[in-house]
């Protein structure tokens, strides 16, 4: 599975699972991927941000209306948003030495 599957499948799972999230933009710069994702099925609009140095990424429902600009600017549209995303951290294990 390559990174931009893992990041998309993510998101898919967010919405119905049924109908596949269609892919608008994507784009990666250093080690953070940004995909523009539309689900038809609810004709929802999606930023998914993931660090691919540390696997957290967040996922965040945006406007059609300012799509391009939460693309190019996904942690500054966070931040307006910041009570509206959730942030997706890899599960880690313990081990008690």
């Amino acid at each position: 599975m390559t990174d931009r599957a893992s990041t998309r499948e993510r998101a898919v799972a967010k919405d119905d699972g049924l109908s596949p999230a269609r892919e608008l933009a994507q784009r990666r710069s250093g080690m953070v991927e940004v995909l523009l994702l539309w689900h038809p099925k609810s004709d929802r609009v999606e930023l998914a941000v993931r660090d691919l140095a540390t696997d957290e990424s967040f996922h965040i429902d945006i406007a059609p209306g300012n799509a391009v600009d939460a693309f190019y600017h996904p942690y500054a549209y966070a931040a307006r948003r910041e009570s509206s995303y959730r942030v997706v951290r890899p599960e880690r294990t313990v081990v008690d030495g």
